[in-house]
């Protein structure tokens, strides 16, 4: 392990917050049999860590990889804080080997705040121009960390008027049981609908017996009080 990473582990540690790192262990619901099970946190802030990465963009990739196997939450989330920050920088050739790296990943990408701070600005970004197959495939999946990469990937496709993947990813997990991913779903189309609010309408009118109310409430979450309430009672 070469010095510049035993350095930002050192800065990382020294960070320690025992009474924060508490708070967000149940944030986070790292308790048996939730969803963030086992997952340990040291308690640094998400703003002292982009201030820390700084110095670090330059890590290797195999060094991004001894920081995401780490049983630390916060080593996690700094190599994907850099890993971003390397993606902006790269080329086309560099990109693609860090989409790999990604998605070879999705096991140490295992929260949710994981998967927000990182999938769209990776994956959603280099897939707007690209088949999105990988999406579906995602979706498909049994882990819920790459069902909602899927899910949140479509944000850089929102932010740049393509509406199309989010309406059919939230057609195919309209089942989908865990309430983390009614969230995601209902997050993104609720950005659709900043876009599109007669599309984001009627797609919810389609699905309106079978959405998901916490889905629900997340997208008409911007809509006028009255729209809001005749929704709610349907």
């Amino acid at each position: 392990m070469n010095d510049k990473i035993l350095k930002l582990e050192k800065i990382l540690l020294s960070k320690k917050n025992s009474a924060k790192a508490k708070i967000l262990s149940h944030y986070f619901k790292t308790g048996t049999g939730e969803y963030g099970e086992g997952d340990i946190f040291l308690g640094i802030s998400v703003v002292d860590q982009r201030k820390i990465i700084t110095d670090f963009i330059d890590l290797s990739l195999s060094d991004l990889q001894k920081l995401l196997n780490s049983k630390y939450h916060e080593f996690r989330l700094t190599a994907l804080l850099i890993l971003v920050k390397k993606y902006q920088k790269f080329d086309d050739l560099n990109k693609k080997k860090i989409i790999d790296f990604y998605l070879k990943n999705i096991k140490n990408i295992n929260n949710w705040d994981l998967v927000d701070v990182s999938c769209y600005n990776i994956l959603g970004q280099y897939l707007f121009d690209k088949d999105r197959k990988i999406l579906y495939t995602l979706a498909k999946s049994n882990n819920l960390w790459s069902r909602r990469i899927a899910v949140i990937s479509t944000f850089y496709f929102i932010k740049n008027n393509d509406l199309t993947d989010i309406f059919k990813l939230a057609q195919f997990l309209m089942k989908d049981e865990h309430d983390l991913m009614h969230k995601a779903i209902g997050w993104m189309l609720r950005e659709a609908g900043k876009k599109d609010d007669i599309r984001l309408k009627k797609f919810l009118i389609k699905n309106i017996k079978n959405i998901p109310r916490t889905t629900l409430r997340y997208a008409i979450e911007k809509f006028p009080e009255k729209k809001r309430r005749e929704f709610l009672k349907k």
